[in-house]
């Protein structure tokens, strides 16, 4: 766990990263300067497959157990964001609810893989009942989803790994201005 706090937090924000990829990804780590500038505690999160230098992620059933164990374990007293990139995405969609969080950050969501539209994850994305917001690349082949009920989608310049922070950083700032209003 990288923790980033803040004084007097509004909220916190906890990211994982992808299956490929760690938590020094470009959009984790513009997405993790927005929350620290909206005054939000930042907490990034590495899932122990690859704390024990493995390349390969667990099981999903897996995943999922290490990440609600993780937000259990940061005793946050503060409003919950969820969220990361792709597999961590995924993640942070399918326990939102388990861990109560209050709204859910995607970065590059894996609709289907790559030339596979029939293997929809949209399913993991629709579950999600509180306010999120998609950053997708405009030419992501792992799909771009529909905006949907409290679901914002907004496509950048990219596939699905973004080289840039700047743009997932502004588009993140937007939406959490807007949102720290409600929580």
């Amino acid at each position: 766990m990288h923790l980033h706090p803040v004084d007097s937090p509004l909220a916190a924000v906890v990211l994982g990263h992808g299956a490929g990829g760690g938590v020094e990804s470009p959009d984790l780590v513009g997405a993790a300067t927005a929350a620290r500038s909206a005054g939000l505690t930042v907490a990034l999160a590495e899932q122990p497959y690859r704390v024990a230098g493995r390349r390969s992620p667990a099981p999903a059933n897996q995943l999922d157990a290490a990440w609600v164990s993780v937000i259990e374990q940061l005793d946050l007293h503060v409003p919950v964001i969820v969220g990361g990139r792709s597999a961590g995405a995924r993640v942070a969609c399918r326990t939102a609810d388990q861990v109560g969080a209050v709204a859910v950050l995607c970065l590059a969501f894996p609709v289907h893989p790559p030339g596979r539209p029939e293997k929809s994850r949209l399913a993991e994305l629709d579950a999600v009942t509180v306010p999120t917001l998609v950053v997708q690349g405009e030419r992501d082949p792992f799909g771009m989803p529909p905006p949907g009920p409290n679901r914002t989608v907004v496509p950048i310049p990219g596939t699905h790994s973004f080289k840039s922070s700047a743009a997932v950083e502004a588009v993140v700032s937007d939406w959490l201005v807007h949102l720290i209003r409600t929580v």
